[in-house]
Parts: C-alpha cells; sequence; structure tokens
C-alpha cells in the first residue's frame, strides 16, 4: 500500500514535531461525556484478561490486513497493520458506518503517508477486534478524502502514540489515544505488548499471519525472545526504532558498527541506506536496481545460486535473511508490477545515504521469517526465530 520512500517520508513529517505529551481539552472533548458513559456501562463487571490472538491475512503478498468491527452492530473493515503510523481509521474502501456508538470528537483528521494520505473526520466508537475483545470509545478516523489505499478500508496504527500529535485541529497538539493504550486502560490487556507473527503467503490473500494484543503467544515461535532497547537515536526513536550492532551479507561487512534504523510492519521490503544498499548491490555480480519500474533489486539467475546470507545483529544474536528470504517468487512478480521473467529480490535502497538516524528499515519480508514483539511497557523490540525462519526456495 505505501512505497518505498513514505515512511521515511512519515518520519521527517514527525521529527518535526514535539514529543511532549499535550493535555486533551478544548473541542476535542465535544461529545465525550455520552461516550465515556457507554464505555462505563459496557465495562462494569468486565475482568481484566490475557493476550487475545487474532488472525492476519497476507495481501497480494505486500501487506498484513486484520478484520476490524466498528460500531453497534459492528461493520467489518480490512485494515493494514501498520507499526509505522498510529492513528486509525477506516472509509478508504468500504465507506464508515455510524451507529449509535458514532460520537463525532469534534476534530478534523489529515495524516500523510507519502505517496498516499487521509483527511476525515474523527469520531468516538466500539472497535471489535474479536468476540471478547471490543474496545469503547476509541478515537478513529472517517476517511472522506484519501489516495493510495487500494484493496484496503484503511490502517490500524499500532506505532508509539507520539505519532498521532499534529494529525487533528483544531487541537493540533494533543494525541490520540492508541488501541493498545485504550485496551490496556479498559481492563482488556495486562501489557501494552503486540506480538507480530507473519509467514511466506502462498497465496495472494492467505491468513496465515497473527496478532498477538497484551503478551505474546509461545506457540509462535521457537526458542528464546532476543529483546533490544528502542534506540535513542533520533528520528528512529519515535518509532519501533532499533541498533544494529553488525550487517554482514556472506563475507562482506555492511554495517560495521552499531546503526540506528526502526522495524516496521508497513513496509514491505528491507530498506538499507544507500551507502550501506550498495555494497550489497556489489556482492551479487550483475545485479541491479530497477528504479523505474519496481524499485526492487533485479538479480541474475546465474548469481542466485552464489547468494549469502544477510545476517543482522540485534541484542547480541544474529537473524539471518537466507537465499529464498531475499529474493520474490517469480510467480509472485505481476504483484510487485514486475516482468514475469526476472529476479527480483527484497533487499533496496533507503533513498539516503547512512548517518541520519535512521539508517535501515526492517520491513515485512524480514519479519515473514522471524516472530516480532513489539513491548511499549519496557520499550523493546523482540526477536524470536520460528518453524519457517528458514526454507529452500529456489527459482
Amino acid at each position: 500500500m505505501r512505497s518505498f520512500s513514505a515512511l521515511l517520508f512519515t518520519v521527517l513529517i514527525a521529527a518535526s514535531r514535539s514529543t511532549s505529551w499535550a493535555l486533551r481539552t478544548g473541542s476535542y472533548f465535544q461529545g465525550s461525556p455520552h461516550a465515556d458513559r457507554a464505555r462505563a456501562s459496557f465495562l462494569k463487571g468486565r475482568p481484566t484478561s490475557g493476550p487475545t490472538t487474532i488472525p492476519a491475512s497476507n495481501l497480494a503478498y505486500t501487506q498484513y490486513t486484520t478484520s476490524v468491527g466498528v460500531g453497534s452492530p459492528p461493520t467489518y473493515y480490512n485494515l493494514v497493520v501498520d507499526t509505522g503510523s498510529s492513528n486509525t481509521f477506516v472509509g478508504t474502501g468500504k465507506q464508515y458506518v455510524r451507529t449509535s456508538t458514532s460520537v463525532p470528537t469534534g476534530q478534523d483528521v489529515n495524516v500523510t503517508y507519502g505517496t498516499g494520505f487521509f483527511s476525515g473526520v474523527e469520531y468516538y466508537d466500539t472497535m471489535t477486534l474479536a468476540a471478547d475483545f471490543v474496545i469503547t470509545n476509541q478515537s478513529i478516523g472517517d476517511a472522506l478524502q484519501y489516495a493510495d489505499f487500494d484493496g484496503v478500508d484503511g490502517i490500524i496504527g499500532v506505532g508509539p502514540v507520539d505519532l498521532t500529535q499534529g494529525t487533528l485541529s483544531p487541537d493540533t497538539d494533543v494525541l490520540i489515544p492508541t488501541i493498545i493504550q485504550n485496551a490496556l486502560k479498559q481492563g482488556l490487556i495486562k501489557k501494552q505488548i503486540l506480538g507480530v507473527s507473519f509467514a511466506p503467503a502462498a497465496t495472494s490473500n492467505d491468513t496465515n499471519g497473527a496478532l498477538t494484543y497484551g503478551g505474546i503467544d509461545h506457540a509462535l515461535y521457537t526458542g528464546e525472545i532476543t529483546y533490544a532497547p528502542v534506540t535513542k537515536t533520533h528520528p528512529a526513536a519515535r518509532y519501533w526504532g532499533i541498533n544494529v550492532t553488525e550487517l554482514t551479507h556472506g563475507a562482506h561487512i555492511l554495517i560495521p558498527q552499531s546503526t540506528a534504523g526502526i522495524v516496521d510492519t508497513g513496509t514491505t521490503p528491507v530498506l538499507l541506506a544507500d551507502d550501506f544498499f550498495t555494497m550489497y548491490l556489489d556482492a551479487i555480480p550483475g545485479a541491479y536496481l530497477d528504479v523505474n519500474n519496481t524499485g526492487f533489486i533485479v538479480i541474475p539467475s546465474s548469481s542466485v545460486v552464489d547468494m549469502q546470507p544477510l545476517n543482522f545483529t540485534i541484542g547480541g544474536c544474529v537473524f539471518s535473511m537466507d537465499t529464498a528470504a531475499q529474493l520474490i517468487p517469480l510467480d509472485q512478480n505481476a504483484m510487485f508490477g514486475g516482468e514475469t521473467s526476472l529476479q527480483y529480490g527484497v533487499i533496496t535502497a533507503l533513498g539516503a545515504d547512512s548517518g541520519r538516524g535512521l539508517d535501515f528499515i526492517i520491513g515485512q519480508k524480514f519479519m515473514e521469517k522471524y516472530y516480532v514483539v513489539f513491548d511499549a511497557d519496557d520499550n523493546r523490540v523482540g526477536f524470536a526465530y520460528t518453524d519457517h525462519a528458514f526454507s529452500t526456495y529456489l527459482p
């Protein structure tokens, strides 16, 4: 749904915003008492629960979506799972259906994602993530104008809350509580943790993923979880940013020292700062970047057999993308806008050299191999091996 430059653009916008918390006052509270009373009625007697795992679908091999109900009775929307943004909205495909639980906040909302955007009106409403996981009084956007959201109904934003600052008007300084924050406040979860399980898709609409709200699902990974603290380097620190201490491609050292970047479910490939990517490209004979068409690397078939693992050292542990993880299966080329006869790879260029505080993006294609934990309580990101971390695909 988003181009490779979209997240970088969002970073630049967000970096200009204040990170301080703002009190929610003024017109943002319009209609809130009615929503609060409905929430109080709903919450009476409801006990605090543990983690809840719900399915996620790999759509067109390029993004993960999950079905979310909004309103009462709920209308279900297919929303992109995005840890790189924090606003939740609907209406880019199926229109927002207002019900008795829909309460205008008195705010307009506008978010730009680089090649796409949405603008509209903000509401409080009930969100159903599972039969026993219903969030009341959640602030969501009704997208009245938008671009570049083909095939989906909006986004469920599960990034840090600071990313919502500046997206509302007239109250531009307030933050919009995320679904994770509201789930904790309403006793649905005990911890502000999101566990993410992705996997290589067998079809163009494969429900092979899972999201665990409030904790981790031990059945979805093997061994131990390795954690890395959220980086202090800006602008990566505003996101789910971490430091990679080394990145190698075979004998080639691409990142020789601790370097900051982000982990983002809403980005499809793995992006490396241009100087790092150039070293990767030069290590594969005959490979070139398809700048004018797909934005992906093109790899001669004769060079595939000699490709080396791409090894990320995170938190003292190595997480490797083997040859298969670095390639797009030929039968998926059309979905990426590529030529059927060419071999494409999922490692590509960020669009700027290193040294700017965000030198890589670990996207969906890495996460299709490893279980990832976004832990807001302890301000860290965890990684664990899965039973599909390694595969045998060759063209």
